[in-house]
Parts: C-alpha cells; structure tokens; sequence
C-alpha cells in the first residue's frame, strides 16, 4: 500500500473549458499557486484477492461519476503496468468537496501518485501530471507546489503542467473565504462545458486568458504581487461573465460572494494591496501579503464570521506518507 498527499491549488488564470472531453484537454492554458491549507490523502493497493475495484471517500463507498473517474486513472496505471489486478483506495479529503476549493485537484494528484507507485510505476513528474489530467484536468498542476503553468497542449502528451517557481521565496498568501462550503447546484463540469456550448462570450474569454500567460509568468517571476494581483482578478471576473452569458444563464456568486468581492475593491481604493479570485463556486479568495492579513481579516469579519476565514501559503508538491 502507497499513501500520497497532494493539496490543492488555486488557478490565477483559470481552467474553464475542455477542447477534448474524454482527454481533459483545455483551450487554453492556466497558472496556479499550490496552497497548503487543504489537502486529500489517498492509499492505494492492487491486491490480487479483490474482484472489483473498492473506493472509500472519508470513509464512505463512493459512487457516480467521481468513482468512473477514478476507475478511469486506475485503469491507465493498469494499462502503463501491463497489470489486471483490482484495487482498494481509501481517500480523505482535508478540504469540503465539490464547494469550489479544488477538491477534485487534490484528489487525483494523489490518486494517480498513490496509484502510480502502488503498481511500481517510476513515472516522471510529466507523466503524473498527464495521468492525474484524466481524472480532474486541475489536478495535473497539484503535482507541483508553488506557482505552476498547464500547457493546454494539442493531444494527451503535451497537455501537462511544470512548476514555474517551486520554493516561493516571497511574501504572498491566500485569505480563503468560505462563503458556502455545500455542494454546488452546477458543477464545474458541467457549467463549463455549458458555457462553452453556449456562452457568446466564450470565444473572448479564451482569447484573454492566453493573453495573460506571458504577463503572469513575469509577474511571478519578478515577484510582482501587484500585477499577479491585477491579472488575477480580472482573469476571474472575465470568466464568471462567460456563465451570465449562457443558456440558460448562471452564476456561482451568492450575495456575500458580490459583498466580499465591493470589500476588496474599496481596501484597494485605501492602499491595501489586495486582490480578489474566485473559482467555480461562491467562495472568495484573495491574494496579498501576509503583513495585511490582520488588516483585511478584520474588514471582511463584518461581513462574515472570523471563522470563515482562513489563511493559506503557498504549499508543497506531492508527498509520500
């Protein structure tokens, strides 16, 4: 048995349409910080006595599309070890699932590590990256910590992510708002593809996300929090516009969400180097340095409680328990 953890990460130029449904192929390629607060452990063990393949979710059977797509990750590791036989996993998520905190990144990164071992893969980070994209096309960037770049690529090999700056020298965190951690009414799966299918902004969106690598991977390079915060944002904001241009239109914003998001902009207007992101879901977050936590942590418990409020670093690539 093989135990893996992998965190969870925040896309800084988001994921938000696939151009190949079955390979997880994005239209355009994303960047994401690695954090450190949320996390899923996975074992995972090929035992010849199982007739089928057994998966425990904190420790509850699990069913439906998750487990397809696990048994989709598990079938390619049986495929790359020319093997047959069945395996158990067991995975705890140490973040709430399907709430839009990335839960399904960390997941397969430690599912397909875990499961990669397990069987007596040596896979290459590249190779992980590409099995961990079949289960949850995030995932492929939590096999890396820091700051990390998916190549949208053309066909399965060359979709893949590579850390931009692994060990993150400088001041930058995440302050996690949870505005609501249950499951979300759509999907990201769905809302995307819908989105895609539908949206007439869409087309637009893809134009602007490619435009914002180059101008990203500078800004983490140089260390800028202010233009990474800048291009976050707006890189944010453009996606959500896409899901008010779709049929029917939708939106994963709640009225704290729209709150939190006015708050950040009038600590801007004051001096406060803070920026806001949010995912496919209603929880905010927002990028600045950890010398104006306290700060804006105080301006946001007005809106809600201090208890949904968390801090995140920067956090680490896969690990082996």
């Amino acid at each position: 048995m093989v135990t893996a953890r992998a965190h969870t990460n925040i896309a800084l130029l988001k994921y938000w349409g696939k151009k190949d449904i079955n390979l997880i192929l994005p239209y355009n390629d994303s960047i994401s910080l690695t954090l450190d607060h949320f996390y899923t452990d996975t074992s995972v063990e090929f035992d010849p006595s199982l007739k089928t393949d057994e998966l425990l979710v904190d420790q509850q059977p699990s069913a439906g599309s998750g487990a397809k797509r696990v048994k989709r990750v598990l079938n390619l590791i049986r495929k790359l070890g020319d093997s047959t036989m069945f395996a158990s996993v067991h995975s705890t998520n140490h973040v709430p699932s399907t709430a839009g905190l990335a839960s399904s990144a960390s997941a397969f990164a430690a599912l397909a590590s875990a499961g990669a071992k397990a069987a007596g893969l040596n896979l290459s980070e590249r190779e992980l990256s590409i099995l961990a994209r079949h289960g949850s096309g995030s995932a492929s960037r939590s096999i890396f910590g820091g700051f990390v770049q998916w190549h949208a690529g053309h066909d399965d090999q060359s979709s893949y992510a590579q850390p931009i700056q692994r060990n993150v020298d400088w001041d930058i965190n995440l302050i996690t708002v949870l505005v609501d951690t249950s499951q979300k009414k759509i999907s990201s799966t769905n809302g995307m593809q819908s989105v895609v299918e539908t949206s007439p902004f869409y087309p637009a969106w893809v134009k602007s996300a490619q435009a914002d690598v180059k101008p990203m991977q500078t800004a983490i390079l140089n260390r800028n929090l202010a233009t990474l915060g800048e291009l976050a944002e707006q890189n944010a904001m453009r996606m959500h516009a896409t899901t008010f241009g779709a049929v029917p239109s939708f939106t994963y914003f709640q009225p704290q969400t729209l709150a939190i998001l006015t708050a950040v902009r009038n600590m801007r207007k004051q001096g406060v180097e803070c920026y806001s992101t949010v995912d496919a879901g209603p929880n905010v977050k927002i990028i600045c340095a950890s010398s104006d936590n306290e700060l804006i942590m105080h301006k946001l418990s007005k809106i809600v409680h201090q208890d949904q409020l968390l801090v995140c670093k920067p956090g680490p690539g896969i690990t082996y328990l």
